[in-house]
């Protein structure tokens, strides 16, 4: 399996970049705010998906775990493909995507190119036990505080070995604002 990809983006076309790993060129096909965010020339790491069926092999490529992890259960949904997942992960960030299935809203994910709404339906069903619970966020106006697209801490417990639920769960009442250090202490603690 190709865990991952680091090179320099050679190429871009369609949905997809080929990015140059010393000499050789692999055609990692990605989501469309990855896509937008990958610039010729410069240097990229996607962790990957090698989807290998009978008569090819594919790349899916994302730039956080939490993508790829949100992929992997998608496509564990009967009748959504790789190709109808990466679309629902072109809807927006990996957390508005995760966002949506916890707080089963189905008319988002029936606007990904290809997904119905039995289909939705069908994601909503499957997965929503399995994402955590939906996260809302409120926004001082005098502060104005931006909240990261990905979380860094919830990536680091991913990479510890918790699954996607697990790792929001543990996250949960943990203040966002803290340094990503102190979240992950304080998440791994009330998992002890």
């Amino acid at each position: 399996m190709i865990a991952h990809v680091y090179g320099v983006v050679a190429e871009k076309f369609g949905s997809s970049a080929i990015v140059d790993v010393q000499g050789v060129g692999y055609e990692v096909q990605l989501a469309a705010g990855d896509f937008d965010a990958a610039i010729l020339n410069s240097t990229v790491k996607f962790y990957t998906y090698h989807h290998i069926r009978e008569q090819s092999q594919e790349l899916f490529g994302f730039s956080s775990l939490v993508a790829k992890k949100l992929f992997e259960l998608l496509i564990t949904v009967q009748g959504v493909g790789p190709k109808a997942a990466l679309a629902i992960l072109s809807l927006g960030d990996s957390e508005a995507v995760r966002n949506a299935i916890a707080s089963q809203d189905a008319a988002f994910i029936t606007r990904a190119s290809g997904v119905g709404k039995k289909t939705a339906e069908r994601v909503i069903v499957d997965l929503s036990d399995k994402v955590g619970q939906a996260v809302t966020f409120t926004v001082q106006r005098a502060g104005m505080t931006a909240i990261s697209a990905t979380d860094e801490a919830q990536e680091a417990l991913m990479a510890l070995g918790f699954n996607l639920n697990d790792a929001s769960k543990a996250l949960e009442g943990v203040p966002i604002d803290l340094p990503t250090a102190e979240r992950i202490t304080r998440a791994l603690r009330s998992k002890i």
